[in-house]
């Protein structure tokens, strides 16, 4: 059984366990003031081309998402996410349990844009409501579509003059900036986002998230609310040093480029044999539509998910490639397919 289901079935890159390895009996200081933390912050800055931003390391994405949103907003201020969001769908009301309502926006890509916002906002006109304050997107989205940077400039434009805060989860990011539809550099997000994170675990990490404060307004105390929402890990060294693996030769983004190849593999063997997809994708998630006879074949060799019933007849199935999905397991799926 060979599983397409997810980007963290594997461990970690063989370089992350070396330097773990390595470095297991060093003391050092803890909760993220130990030398491999402070050397991935500085490192993160250079690749970022900004030193103004505090970075801060988390173990999990819904972490992140929670203690980021919950100390971003006062208790009456709500966020807005598509109805595709992960926060809104896939992190068990985590949000809500800090005390701020998720709005949801139908979206057709994914992707929430400037007139959505405006909807969201029009929407809610008084004290009697909770009031928009944030704009919660990912890049890719939970679909696989990425944002442009004219995108993800109208969206900051327009919630900056709106003072509307625009935070991105990239749990994916890596894949999103390695996609070839993809024109947003990694120096572009501290110009572009107010708040946003780099996805570790999803990219090759054992755990860890790499969380980038751009507006100074949001920088003040933060520690305390990671500290309060059980963030703030005394083994900080454990992220730091992963990191730092991750980005000192680039690692980071070759691992996001094998991802999304394979998947660009299995989605060019797809079409070829006369199947369509839910959406186009150029990250390492695609969404084949198949007969659910050929599914119900295929889930005796793959391991993945069924993501929407399309009719009576056919379904849309999500693949999703790591950074270290095997060709030849993209091939044997590829002739699985042809052959059913």
């Amino acid at each position: 059984m060979y599983s397409f289901k997810n980007d963290y079935s594997e461990g970690a890159h063989p370089n992350i366990l070396r330097a773990l390895i390595e470095s297991n009996m060093e003391q050092e200081d803890g909760y993220g003031e130990d030398k491999y933390t402070l050397g991935a912050i500085n490192l993160l800055k250079e690749k970022l081309q900004s030193n103004d931003v505090d970075i801060h390391m988390f173990c999990g994405g819904t972490q992140t998402n929670l203690t980021a949103i919950s100390a971003f907003l006062r208790p009456h201020e709500a966020v807005i996410a598509a109805s595709t969001g992960h926060v809104l769908v896939h992190e068990t009301g985590a949000i809500e349990a800090t005390g701020h309502k998720v709005i949801s926006v139908k979206v057709d890509d994914g992707k929430l844009k400037p007139i959505h916002i405006k909807m969201a906002i029009d929407e809610h006109t008084d004290e009697h409501m909770v009031k928009p304050k944030m704009v919660y997107i990912s890049n890719p989205t939970e679909i696989g579509t990425i944002y442009k940077k004219q995108e993800l400039k109208d969206l900051y434009d327009f919630c900056t003059k709106n003072n509307i805060i625009l935070y991105v989860d990239g749990a994916r990011l890596g894949s999103a900036l390695c996609s070839k539809e993809n024109d947003i550099k990694i120096s572009d997000l501290p110009k572009l986002t107010d708040a946003f994170y780099i996805g570790g675990t999803k990219n090759g990490a054992l755990i860890g998230e790499a969380f980038v404060i751009c507006s100074d307004s949001l920088k003040v105390d933060f520690r305390y609310h990671i500290k309060q929402k059980g963030g703030l890990l005394a083994k900080g060294r454990l992220i730091g040093i992963q990191f730092l693996e991750l980005f000192k030769n680039d690692l980071y983004f070759e691992l996001a480029k094998h991802a999304n190849n394979m998947a660009d593999m299995l989605k060019k063997g797809i079409g070829k044999s006369g199947y369509e997809f839910l959406i186009s994708s150029s990250t390492n998630q695609i969404f084949p539509i198949l007969p659910n006879k050929t599914i119900k074949k295929l889930e005796e060799k793959y391991s993945f998910f069924v993501w929407q019933k399309i009719d009576g007849d056919s379904s849309a199935i999500r693949l999703v490639t790591s950074w270290a999905t095997k060709e030849d397991a993209v091939n044997a799926f590829i002739e699985d397919l042809i052959l059913i």
